[in-house]
């Protein structure tokens, strides 16, 4: 799979991934609009806060559909398509004026095409690396986080220098021409046999008479066929649920629970910015070096552990601290080795389909979180149940593993029959 481009162009395609990367991350500055929208247009904050629900949940839906638009149009055309869409949708939202035309503009279309481009320039660069999938998954959904961290100072300042209506034309347009050249840089991975692409990708497991076990490539189909695929989907449900909803009320957390001033709570959003983006880097490049399913029970351990502490510990200054940076490092791990567990389930060829019906996780988490403290009634209830998830998460990724049937056994190249295939 791998020497069908020479390694000065596999990094073209990196730089170009990660351009558009950080292009499409911006969207998690939303927050620094927010204030401004109420006070020009004197909106409530909670209906203006939904904006951003409103992009998580299309940038989920999005991811549905990505691979089958990909396999029409092309990598490189969709991804241009999309960031023309989310440039336009930036926009056009500068002289949006009403509550719905925010909803649609910055949260539908922005949403929509921000999901589209993100899976299938993670999902190809993941199949150009297949040695690497955690690294290069890190360095992928890294870029995501940096360049929500970068445009975080960029759109403050054109927010205080332009106004926020301005501002949002500037992003606007800065996006657009980030994402189209990242666009014009990258190239589709070639398909390669599933068994060849397996063993070149390192996907070896040797069973007990020491042959080695190749996962098959599934279709969505024959994946939605196992029980792996819908328990993979409920830790990555509420892996994604424990970082969203700490993310949309972190400040608030810190002035109501640990009795921070405004400026000092508001430190804690940059912080999560930090450690979610090392937490992306480290844990990624690690899963290449260990089991991911363990990685990742032990990421969820330690965010139960950091959603108890916040649930009934008397919260100073350094506990807060340590519970919002351990929660973000987690969060952005997850975030980053759950392609790489796919791939290792369900094979490369179909991978941009398969994560895409795993990642509605994501979309749902992000609104689950604010419906459990909207039922509770509070923020330390809700990190219990969270908790409470995330234990229960944990216990399912100790004991989960690959699905047996219709993995290929190479030691002869013997064939297993699965009993997934339709």
């Amino acid at each position: 799979m791998t020497t069908t481009t020479p390694g000065s162009k596999r990094w073209l395609i990196v730089l170009g991934t990660v351009i558009m990367q950080m292009g499409l991350g911006t969207i998690y500055t939303w927050s620094l609009f927010n204030a401004h929208l109420v006070s020009k247009f004197g909106w409530e904050l909670s209906s203006v806060s939904i904006t951003f629900s409103i992009t998580s949940f299309a940038l989920a839906f999005a991811t549905l559909f990505a691979g089958k638009l990909q396999d029409r149009f092309g990598l490189r055309r969709l991804t241009a398509a999309a960031g023309i869409m989310l440039g336009l949708g930036l926009i056009l939202s500068s002289q949006a004026s009403s509550l719905p035309m925010f909803y649609l503009l910055a949260g539908v279309i922005v949403g929509y095409a921000d999901g589209t481009a993100y899976i299938t320039s993670l999902s190809n660069l993941i199949k150009w690396f297949p040695k690497n999938k955690g690294l290069i998954s890190g360095v992928s959904v890294g870029a995501y986080g940096t360049g929500s961290l970068i445009f975080k100072y960029i759109n403050g300042s054109l927010i205080e220098s332009a106004g926020v209506s301005n501002a949002f034309l500037y992003w606007g347009f800065m996006v657009m021409i980030m994402i189209v050249i990242g666009s014009m840089l990258v190239r589709e991975a070639p398909v390669a046999a599933p068994a060849s692409a397996a063993m070149a990708a390192g996907n070896r497991v040797k069973a007990a008479a020491g042959a080695i076990i190749v996962p098959k490539d599934y279709t969505v189909k024959e994946m939605l066929r196992t029980k792996e695929a819908y328990l993979l989907f409920v830790i990555f449900f509420t892996a994604c649920m424990s970082g969203l909803y700490l993310i949309g009320i972190v400040k608030d957390i810190g002035v109501q629970l640990a009795g921070l001033d405004v400026a000092a709570a508001a430190n804690a959003v940059a912080m999560i910015a930090i450690f979610n983006t090392a937490g992306r880097l480290i844990l990624g490049a690690l899963s290449d070096r260990m089991s991911r399913l363990k990685l990742i029970s032990v990421t969820l351990a330690v965010t139960a552990v950091a959603m108890f502490t916040l649930s009934y510990a008397t919260l100073s200054y350094g506990i807060f601290f340590t519970c919002v940076a351990a929660i973000a490092f987690c969060f952005g791990g997850n975030i980053t080795v759950f392609p790489a567990i796919v791939s290792d389930f369900f094979g490369l060829k179909n991978h941009s389909k398969n994560y895409g019906i795993v990642y509605q996780g994501f979309g749902i988490g992000a609104l689950s979180g604010s419906f459990i403290a909207a039922f509770l009634g509070g923020f330390k209830p809700t990190f219990i149940v969270i908790g409470l998830l995330c234990i229960l998460a944990c216990i399912l990724a100790v004991s989960l593993k690959p699905p047996v049937a219709g993995q290929a056994k190479v030691k002869g190249m013997s064939l297993k029959p699965s009993r997934h295939t339709a």
